[in-house]
């Protein structure tokens, strides 16, 4: 965590990437995606907490079709910057089986998190699995897995905004930030 001082500083140096209309622009493009895809289905809505909270809370009501909803905890980041080990908060419960799932996540990096996900909710019984980003990091590597539905993509660059949190901050700004290259 940082401190407020701090936390202005790296803000007031950062590049923004997409303002807040760009960002409101690709949530209500990946709404309509989604309307289209699961309409009829009623699946269980999965938000990975805590980056998905923002995108989570914005998409839900955007969406026309009845729905389930739970939340899942993992992280391979927490405080770092690189991803590390996964570890499970809360894990997928067995109320996925028998359903439609569909899993909102802040950013789909390097994929490992969302590979461990969508195989932890088909072993425990989903019929079918879908995942929405806000966002898709283009950082030049092969990815496990492609998310479904894609919001925006991002440059190879650590971010932060709507959902995405510097050493804890950040995650309320309505925008996308790059931090500072040097």
């Amino acid at each position: 965590m940082m401190n407020d001082q701090r936390a202005r500083e790296v803000l007031a140096a950062a590049d923004r990437i997409y303002d807040a209309e760009a960002v409101q622009a690709a949530l209500q493009r990946v709404a309509q995606e989604i309307n289209q895809t699961l309409a009829g289905q009623h699946p269980l809505v999965l938000s990975v907490m805590g980056g998905a909270v923002v995108f989570s809370g914005q998409l839900l009501p955007l969406l026309d079709f009845p729905l389930d909803f739970d939340y899942l905890h993992v992280s391979r980041y927490g405080n770092e910057k690189q991803g590390g080990q996964l570890h499970w908060k809360v894990a997928p419960r067995d109320n996925v089986q028998g359903k439609v799932v569909l899993v909102l996540d802040d950013i789909l990096d390097e994929g490992e998190t969302m590979q461990a996900i969508k195989q932890r909710v088909l072993e425990l019984g989903a019929t079918a699995f879908y995942s929405a980003v806000f966002a898709d990091k283009d950082n030049g590597k092969s990815k496990p897995i492609s998310a479904d539905f894609v919001g925006l993509t991002l440059p190879n660059r650590f971010v932060f905004g709507y959902g995405m949190d510097i050493h804890g901050a950040w995650r309320n700004l309505p925008a996308i930030y790059a931090v500072k290259e040097e």
